[in-house]
């Protein structure tokens, strides 16, 4: 399945882009393993900069692009679709299209990546007096 930012844009809230874009990976899988500096040359790259704040502009910052879902530290940009070598090497379509990017935290980050709902940032519940449960 080719994720993309054209089909994500219809889905409504939060947890409904969440599901779309989770990937349901496991923890320490290698994705470039010895080749990291080729993913690590990519994202300093100029072209890469420019789609990245093209993608912010367009996101306005929100996680997931979701309106009320600040991102309170690291802003990301992530790939819909995971990156392989080949893609990076070749400068396959998917590598710079804002349609397969989109902002997230470094938590929801982490969530799509490994699948794991708990991880995502969870709304502030402000306390009140007298409120005795803990968080």
């Amino acid at each position: 399945m080719t994720r993309s930012y054209s089909e994500l844009r219809y889905l409504e809230t939060f947890i409904e882009r969440f599901k779309y874009l989770s990937l349901g990976g496991r923890v320490g899988v290698v994705t470039f393993g010895f080749d990291r500096w080729i993913n690590q040359n990519f994202y300093r790259s100029r072209e890469w900069k420019h789609v990245r704040h093209e993608v912010i502009v367009r996101d306005m910052g929100w996680d997931l692009g979701v309106e009320d879902h600040p991102i309170n530290g690291q802003l990301l940009i992530h790939h819909m679709n995971p990156l392989e070598k080949l893609d990076i090497i070749d400068a396959r379509e998917n590598l710079l299209n804002p349609n397969y990017l989109i902002c997230v935290s470094h938590r929801t980050h982490n969530a799509i990546h490994y699948g794991d709902e708990k991880q995502l940032p969870q709304p502030y519940v402000e306390r009140t007096r007298g409120d005795t449960k803990l968080w």
